[in-house]
C-alpha cells in the first residue's frame, strides 16, 4: 500500500512538473457588484458660449440730435467667437451673400467643428457602455517545450526506486482553445440606455449649435451691412457739408454774410469727417469679425453683395411660429433626450440591488502537438447578490434622482423660454416695422428741410444756424432709418432662431429681399 502512495506521489510530481503554468485555469476572482453610472447634475453643461442678442440704446455713430432708435447689439462667445481657416487669401476681395456666409460658417466655425468632435466622441461612449452588455470573445495558441531538473528541487533519490531520474523532459505541450466571459446585470442594461439618449442629446444638441453658428454669422453679416450703410450715408453728409461750406466761403468772400456763417458749416464738416471716419473703422472691423467667424483665411478682404433691405414679414403667424419650435428646436429634443437618460439613471441606480448573473466557458484541443490533441472545455456560471454596500444603492438612487429632477425642471424652463423669445421677436417686429415706417417718413421730411434751409440762406433770409441744424436733422433721421431697418431685420434672425432650423428660416424669411434670393446648394 504504502508503495502504491510512493508511486502515485511520483506521478502527481511528474505531472506537476510538467504541466506548464499558463495551462492552468485560475479560479474566478472578486470583482466588485455593477454599478450605475451617474449623469452630471446640469444638463447644461454642452453649451458653452453663442451668440447672445440684447436690445440696448447705445449708438456711438449716431449724431448728438439722433432719436437714438433701440439697436439690437450681438455679443458671441465662447467657441463661437472662433473659426478653423479654409483656404489661402486671394489678392482680390470675396464677394459674400448672406447664404454664403452662413455656409462657411456652419462648415468652419469652431462651434461646428467641436460640436462634430463632441458628437463623435459620444458615439464611441454608446459604444463602450454596449460593449458591457456584449460577451467578450478571446482565443489563445499556446506552445510549450519544458525540461525540468529534479535534483535542483531536491529530489535526487526516492526510496523504493532505482534508478531515479535527475532529469525529465523534454516535454511537449500544445493548447488551441477559445473562450467566453459574459455578465448580465440591470445596471448594465440601463448604464447602456442613459448612453444611449445622452448620445441622442448630444446630437441634438450639435444641431442647435448650428442654430446659434447662423444666428451668430447672419446678425454679424447685418451688423456689417449697417455699417456700410452708415458709410455711405456718412460720405453723403461730408458732401452735403462741403457744399454748403463752400457756399458760405463764396458768399463770405463776395461780402454777402459774416465769418461766423462761414465757421459754423465749417465745423460741421469736420465734425461729419470725424463721424466718416468712425463708421468706416466700425465697418472694418465688422468684416474683420464676420471672416473670422466663417473661417476666411487671414488677410482676406471680402465684400458684401447683398443688400437686404425693409421687406414686411407676412408669412408667419404666432401660433404658426410656436407650432413651429416646438417641432423643430433641437435644444427642446435635447432636453427631452436628457430627461430620458436621467430616467434610466435613476433605473439603473436601483437596479444595483438585484441579482447578477455571470457566465464563463472555453473550449479548445489540448495535447503533446496538433495531432495528438483532445478536446476540453470549462463551464462555470455564477449569481451574485449584494447583501451589504454601506448605503452606496441609496446614495446612487438618489444622485440619480436629483439629476433627473433637475433635467426636468430645464425642460420647463426651456418650454418657457421659446415661448418668450418667439413672442419677443414678435413686439421686436411690430416695434422695428412702425420705427421704419416713421424713420422713412422723418428722412423725407429733413431732406426737404435741408433743401429748404439752403435755398433761405442763398437767398440771404438766414444764416448758416438754420442750414446746420436741418443738416443735423437730416444726418440724424438717416441714422434712425438705417437703424430701425437693421433692427427689424434683426428680429427676423432671432424669430428664425426662436422657431428652429435657423439656416432654413432664415432663407425663408429672407427670400426675395434685396439681393438675398438664392440659396447655395449643400
Amino acid at each position: 500500500m504504502q508503495s502504491r502512495t510512493s508511486t502515485l506521489s511520483v506521478f502527481l510530481l511528474l505531472a506537476a512538473a510538467a504541466i506548464p503554468a499558463a495551462a492552468q485555469v485560475p479560479s474566478p476572482a472578486a470583482e466588485p457588484l455593477p454599478q450605475a453610472v451617474q449623469v452630471p447634475l446640469s444638463g447644461r453643461t454642452l453649451q458653452v458660449g453663442g451668440a447672445v442678442v440684447t436690445n440696448q440704446t447705445v449708438n456711438p455713430a449716431a449724431p448728438p440730435s439722433s432719436a437714438q432708435t433701440s439697436i439690437f447689439q450681438v455679443q458671441v462667445q465662447g467657441s463661437y467667437d472662433g473659426s478653423v481657416p479654409h483656404g489661402q487669401p486671394t489678392g482680390a476681395p470675396v464677394s459674400l451673400t448672406l447664404f454664403d456666409a452662413i455656409e462657411r460658417g456652419l462648415h468652419y466655425n469652431l462651434a461646428s467643428v467641436s460640436n462634430d468632435n463632441m458628437l463623435a466622441y459620444a458615439r464611441s461612449q454608446l459604444a463602450l457602455a454596449r460593449s458591457y452588455l456584449l460577451p467578450t470573445v478571446v482565443g489563445r495558441l499556446l506552445g510549450d517545450e519544458q525540461q525540468t531538473d529534479l535534483a535542483a528541487l531536491g529530489f535526487s533519490s526516492i526510496k523504493g526506486f532505482s534508478g531515479f531520474p535527475t532529469v525529465i523532459g523534454p516535454f511537449h505541450f500544445f493548447d488551441l482553445r477559445a473562450g467566453l466571459s459574459e455578465t448580465m446585470s440591470l445596471p448594465a442594461l440601463h448604464t447602456w440606455r442613459t448612453a444611449k439618449e445622452t448620445a441622442r442629446a448630444i446630437d441634438f444638441n450639435a444641431k442647435d449649435s448650428r442654430d446659434l453658428v447662423v444666428l451668430a454669422v447672419a446678425a454679424t453679416y447685418l451688423q456689417v451691412l449697417s455699417a456700410d450703410a452708415r458709410v455711405t450715408v456718412s460720405q453723403a453728409q461730408v458732401n452735403s457739408a462741403q457744399a454748403i461750406y463752400q457756399q458760405a466761403a463764396d458768399m463770405n468772400h463776395a461780402g454777402m454774410n459774416a465769418r461766423i456763417d462761414v465757421l459754423r458749416p465749417q465745423v460741421e464738416l469736420q465734425i461729419e469727417q470725424q463721424r466718416l471716419r468712425a463708421v468706416q473703422s466700425e465697418a472694418e472691423k465688422g468684416k474683420l469679425a464676420l471672416a473670422r467667424l466663417i473661417g476666411l483665411p487671414a488677410g482676406q478682404q471680402i465684400t458684401l453683395s447683398d443688400t437686404v433691405p425693409f421687406a414686411p414679414l407676412e408669412t408667419l403667424t404666432l401660433e404658426q411660429a410656436l407650432d413651429r419650435a416646438n417641432h423643430n428646436r433641437a435644444d427642446l429634443r435635447a432636453a427631452e433626450a436628457q430627461v430620458r437618460a436621467s430616467e434610466h439613471a435613476v433605473s439603473a441606480a436601483r437596479a444595483e440591488r438585484y441579482p447578477s448573473v455571470g457566465l464563463t466557458a472555453d473550449y479548445g484541443a489540448i495535447g503533446t502537438g496538433p495531432t495528438s490533441a483532445h478536446g476540453t472545455f470549462t463551464l462555470t456560471g455564477e449569481v451574485r447578490m449584494p447583501i451589504f454596500e454601506g448605503g452606496r444603492t441609496a446614495a446612487d438612487v438618489e444622485q440619480a434622482t436629483a439629476a433627473l429632477n433637475q433635467r426636468k425642471a430645464e425642460l420647463a424652463d426651456l418650454h418657457g423660454r421659446i415661448d418668450f423669445e418667439i413672442r419677443n421677436a414678435f413686439i421686436d417686429l411690430q416695434t422695428a416695422a412702425d420705427q421704419v415706417r416713421v424713420s422713412r417718413g422723418n428722412t423725407d421730411l429733413a431732406n426737404e428741410a435741408l433743401t429748404e434751409a439752403r435755398d433761405r440762406f442763398a437767398a440771404g433770409v438766414t444764416d448758416t444756424i438754420e442750414v446746420v441744424q436741418a443738416e443735423q436733422s437730416v444726418a440724424a433721421a438717416n441714422s434712425d432709418y438705417i437703424t430701425s431697418v437693421y433692427s427689424y431685420n434683426m428680429a427676423k434672425v432671432s424669430l428664425a432662431r426662436a422657431v428652429g432650423l435657423a439656416d432654413e428660416s432664415v432663407h425663408e424669411f429672407f427670400k426675395g429681399t434685396g439681393d438675398a434670393t438664392t440659396k447655395p446648394s449643400h
